[in-house]
């Protein structure tokens, strides 16, 4: 039986359990009962299996029995990552195994992403005899804004089989922009660099009919808004793009009350190093220089929150060319652009060469361009890409494996 064969087979035990997280999301770092889940159905399979100390996690190796008798720390190894945390957000889909928990949502896939490594770990337990090397399974909590993936990273996961990982891989479902059961990819930055700046301006409170006898941090805020805008077109290459978006501006309590505070806090988005470390320096030097002029303080942390997520090279090709072998070359599209999404599975890849890709979990006969995108409490996302995804993380794990094995035999 073929590896696609096998998760079409499993297609619809994987739907079954997808859609028991999505009836029960859990948020952050703490995910007891998505942990349980994941083990219940890894339950019978030849794993080595580690949980998290300091959060909910789950690693797990399987051992290639063709590699057997070569140390552990000469074996071939391949990571394969699937998170596993939903939003804070209401769900709105009005699908018949909706979320049953209030204001959480698993409106990101990462739900799909966790029944898929499922699938690739049944698939890759079945032909284990026949793998050179060692798979290591990283289920991760925590990636939404929680930076799960640097507390596995620090708990070991890179190593976790007893050698660092020779090239780890991940995929992310998308419920728009793209076609229907495509694959997408690039080498090099392929998502951006994310952090979060923090301003609370602080004057004093007054009666808004006199604000010559308080000092207003509103003005102050909504210039320092307009101001992010301009530091952004007029200091940084537009070929080397920066995003600052204020997502929240808060103040006062009534329309004649000048508050004694303003908060600003703002998503910074960038995709060079180079434009990350020069927005934390920027961006604070014209918060506080702008207050200052109107005789006001600012309080400002900048929080660096994700690198960027760049692939490497050699290994997007590896994964391109795996895809196509799979499925055909219609399934998969060079992206010209990276997307100014980020991910903590840039903290893997600062550490081991890999690639990310984007599968299009759209369903059929709906438009991607109007469809509700990630993060909405109306995205929803095709089931039947389970196997698919399932299927070529398994793939992906047997083909570099095989090539790892055959560079050390050379």
């Amino acid at each position: 039986m073929s590896v696609i064969e096998d998760a079409r087979g499993q297609q619809d035990e994987l739907r079954r359990f997808r859609r028991e997280l999505h009836g029960e999301p859990e948020l952050g770092l703490e995910l007891p009962r998505t942990q349980e889940r994941v083990l219940a159905e890894l339950d019978g399979l030849a794993l080595e299996t580690t949980l998290g100390k300091e959060v909910s996690s789950i690693g797990a190796v399987l051992r290639g029995g063709a590699g057997a008798g070569t140390p552990a720390d000469r074996r071939p190894t391949v990571l394969l990552r699937a998170d596993m945390d939903a939003l804070p957000v209401q769900e709105e889909t009005g699908v018949d195994y909706s979320s049953r928990v209030a204001g959480t949502m698993h409106a990101c896939g990462h739900d799909l992403h966790t029944a898929m490594l499922v699938g690739a770990a049944r698939i890759l337990n079945d032909r284990r005899d026949r793998l050179p090397g060692d798979v290591v399974l990283m289920f991760q909590p925590g990636e939404e804004g929680y930076d799960g993936a640097a507390y596995m990273v620090r708990e070991g996961i890179l190593d976790l089989a007893g050698r660092r990982v020779d090239a780890a891989y991940g995929l992310h479902v998308m419920s728009a922009m793209m076609p229907p059961a495509l694959f997408a990819s690039r080498p090099g930055p392929l998502m951006s660099a994310s952090d979060v700046l923090h301003v609370t301006v602080h004057g004093a409170g007054g009666h808004g009919s006199a604000p010559h006898r308080a000092k207003d941090p509103v003005v102050v805020a909504a210039e320092i808004t307009t101001a992010l805008q301009t530091v952004v077109t007029r200091h940084f290459d537009m070929f080397d793009p920066v995003v600052v978006t204020v997502g929240r501006l808060v103040a006062g309590t009534k329309a004649n009350v000048i508050p004694a505070s303003a908060e600003i806090e703002a998503t910074v988005r960038s995709f060079s190093t180079e434009n990350q470390e020069r927005l934390r320096e920027d961006l604070p030097r014209l918060v506080t220089g702008i207050a200052r002029a109107h005789g006001l303080d600012a309080e400002v942390e900048y929080q660096f929150q994700y690198p960027l997520t760049i692939n490497d090279r050699a290994e997007t090709d590896f994964l391109a060319r795996t895809t196509t072998e799979l499925f055909g070359e219609q399934r998969f599209v060079p992206m010209v652009n990276p997307v100014a999404g980020s991910e903590d599975f840039s903290r893997v890849l600062d550490e081991v060469p890999g690639a990310f890709a984007f599968l299009s979990a759209v369903g059929p006969g709906v438009d991607p361009a109007t469809a509700a995108y990630n993060h909405s409490p109306f995205a929803t996302f095709d089931d039947q890409v389970l196997a698919d995804g399932a299927a070529l993380y398994a793939q992906l794990a047997i083909d570099r494996l095989e090539s790892l094995s055959t560079q050390e035999k050379q």
